[in-house]
């Protein structure tokens, strides 16, 4: 549609840094020289669906089948206040790879795969260095969220052993405080990538360090994160960013954070049970199986003490136990408030003898 008619067109962006590292690709973006009311004609001429999501920024979303691909004129900043920029199209690719955030998101895919490397991304990409375009405090003071994304891309993309760029970390060292007038919806989705990382300890440690952390919220703490993590490697147990923001430890993450009720629904209960000394299976009973492993690596990780060796066995016993007294066992002896009290207590014991006892025995309990 674009090169046909005479105008640049390359993917951009992600799409083409995680391809040439041989990982999923998920959106494609699309840059040109073309104004975004060309590519509306040119959309709209050749049978697609154009969408104006951003036009006043350059960007126009094109519908093809059902699929959309984002396509954004080349820009360049002109002014920025840290949250958003006022830009203006430019008619040279190296002018806009300029205004993106790091190296190896300024790779260029013409349609035939020929890419364009004007600011030296490729070498970073391949040394998996995440590396500031140009100078790093200018980058930040145009949008601070690049601070969250720094440590987000090392954790995914990062040489662990090579370390974090010292330049980019002096300049979130001064920086930082701009965290805190970012939109908190911006902020807890980029906590939440971080967090889903394979291995995000070393990038969030970093983070803490140059005290960027605190800006996102007060009270967490990295300390036992790089313990969970080990632990999760060693159960098998696939990354999940609510239960790593758990160990973190903090309160009010719904609100700081802006996650959704699900989510604030699942952290609430790990921290409701952030130091619960209960056995796996008991856990596996209350709170069920999904839950009772996150509480159980959670809290082996506070107490820096590895978990059961047969974790997920206990717990899958304990979440299939069925107490074997009903309220019609103790009725009608038993009524009310104080019915209620002694299931609650019957039960108590039962769990506690690992659910050994049967309905005799508990009921002789009374």
């Amino acid at each position: 549609m674009l090169t046909d008619a005479g105008y640049a067109a390359h993917f951009v962006g992600g799409c083409v840094r995680n391809a040439l590292m041989q990982v999923p690709v998920t959106d494609l973006d699309i840059t040109t020289d073309a104004r975004p009311e060309t590519v509306m004609e040119l959309a709209r001429s050749a049978g697609f669906n154009p969408v104006p999501t951003g036009i006043e920024h350059g960007t126009v979303t094109v519908v093809v089948a059902g699929e959309p691909f984002e396509i954004t004129t080349w820009r360049r900043d002109v002014e920025t206040d840290g949250r958003r920029a006022v830009v203006v199209f430019a008619d040279r690719l190296e002018d806009d790879a300029h205004r993106r955030d790091f190296t190896m998101n300024a790779l260029y895919a013409a349609p035939d795969g020929a890419i364009t490397d004007p600011l030296g991304g490729y070498d970073d990409l391949v040394a998996r260095r995440v590396v500031f375009i140009d100078n790093a405090a200018d980058r930040i003071r145009e949008d601070y969220l690049r601070i969250l994304r720094f440590f987000r891309f090392h954790a995914w993309y990062g040489d662990e052993e090579a370390g974090l760029d010292r330049g980019a970390l002096a300049a979130i060292a001064d920086l930082s405080e701009g965290i805190e007038g970012l939109s908190r919806e911006r902020v807890g989705s980029e906590m939440l990538k971080l967090l889903s990382a394979a291995d995000p300890a070393p990038a969030v440690a970093a983070m803490e360090q140059a005290g960027a952390l605190g800006h996102v919220m007060a009270g967490l703490s990295t300390r036992a994160l790089p313990i969970l993590v080990h632990f999760e490697q060693q159960t098998g147990t696939a990354p999940n960013a609510i239960r790593r923001l758990a160990v973190l430890g903090g309160e009010g993450h719904g609100d700081l954070l802006r996650l959704s009720k699900s989510q604030t629904r699942a952290l609430e209960r790990l921290l409701d049970h952030r130091g619960d000394t209960a056995p796996p299976a008991a856990l596996g009973y209350r709170i069920g199986k999904d839950a009772a492993r996150d509480v159980a690596l959670i809290n082996s990780a506070l107490l820096e003490t590895p978990p059961s060796p047969d974790l997920e066995g206990e717990i899958s016993r304990g979440a299939g136990a069925v107490f074997p007294i009903t309220p019609g066992d103790l009725m009608p002896d038993l009524e009310g408030a104080a019915l209620g009290e002694a299931l609650r207590r019957l039960e108590t014991d039962w769990i506690a003898s690992d659910f050994t006892l049967g309905k005799s025995a508990l009921k002789a309990r009374l």
